[in-house]
């Protein structure tokens, strides 16, 4: 996939509902990932009435759909795979701009022809390999040129295969893996999420902007309380904790905040090297 010029750092917000895809939008948004149960285990595929529902509600923001049968592992049986065709085609017909998922073996290596298969039934939409990504066995090297090698994938998002993007860990990764891909005109480009918030967006633009970043990644949620009045007492629907009762929501608040960093960080890149777009 080829850079285009950009005169800002993208910020994808992933989102599981109206409320949030409203929030984010509203917060300064540029593209939403789309999940089904966004705040247990990562999320999952979501209904086509609420892609519908976020479209009419987001119009003009890039959507991204969650394709993920079910929570757990990356590695899927012959039947998942096809589930996850039949969803691609789906909302490939309903007009969504882009589909995220990941596969891998149970050697964690990734699972390359299924990823194809996948690839090409999403064509021509933009293809996102999620944080599959950092679960492989793979260097991030050899993972992210096996996934380069299919034409059809647009980026891979990751945290450097650390648990979060800001981790010491991750960096050093990060600004490998940025500057090979910026270098590469067709490879896929680097989505950089997990840990990104507004206490830590200052140093991952500081440290990587120069390697050539470009786009983030983010939820900004997390659960807010139920408005049941009524709570029969010792039920529940065995998610426990805050989710038991609570419901997963973008706050737009925390978004608006990051989106004003990452702006104030471009800009001032941008007057140091006298850019307003490409790669270092």
């Amino acid at each position: 996939m080829s850079y285009p010029p950009t005169e800002r750092v993208i910020v994808e917000v992933c989102i599981d509902s109206v409320e949030s895809a409203i929030a984010a939008t509203r917060a300064g948004a540029d593209r939403l990932e789309l999940c089904g149960n966004l705040g247990l285990a990562g999320g999952t595929t979501p209904s086509l009435g609420l892609f519908k529902e976020v479209r009419a509600a987001a119009p003009g923001t890039p959507v991204m759909v969650m394709i993920r049968p079910r929570t757990g592992d990356f590695l899927y049986t012959d039947a998942e795979v096809q589930i996850m065709r039949q969803d691609i085609r789906v909302f490939k017909d309903a007009g969504a701009d882009g589909v995220v998922f990941g596969i891998l073996h149970s050697d964690g290596k990734i699972d390359i022809a299924r990823t194809k298969l996948l690839a090409e039934e999403a064509e021509p939409m933009q293809v996102c390999f999620h944080r599959a990504f950092d679960m492989c066995s793979q260097d991030v090297l050899t993972a992210h040129l096996n996934i380069s090698s299919i034409p059809q994938i647009t980026r891979i998002l990751t945290s450097g295969q650390a648990p979060t993007a800001p981790d010491p860990d991750a960096l050093p990764t990060l600004r490998t893996l940025i500057r090979t891909a910026s270098r590469m005109p067709a490879a896929a480009r680097i989505l950089v999420g997990s840990g990104v918030n507004v206490g830590t967006v200052d140093l991952l633009m500081g440290e990587l902007l120069p390697c050539g970043l470009r786009e983030i990644h983010l939820s900004g949620g997390g659960w807010v309380p139920s408005e049941m009045a009524f709570r029969r007492g010792g039920m529940g629907m065995g998610v426990e904790g805050a989710g038991e009762w609570g419901i997963w929501r973008t706050d737009e608040e925390k978004i608006r905040k990051v989106r004003y960093i990452v702006d104030d960080c471009w800009k001032g890149y941008a007057a140091n090297t006298g850019r307003t777009g490409g790669f270092a």
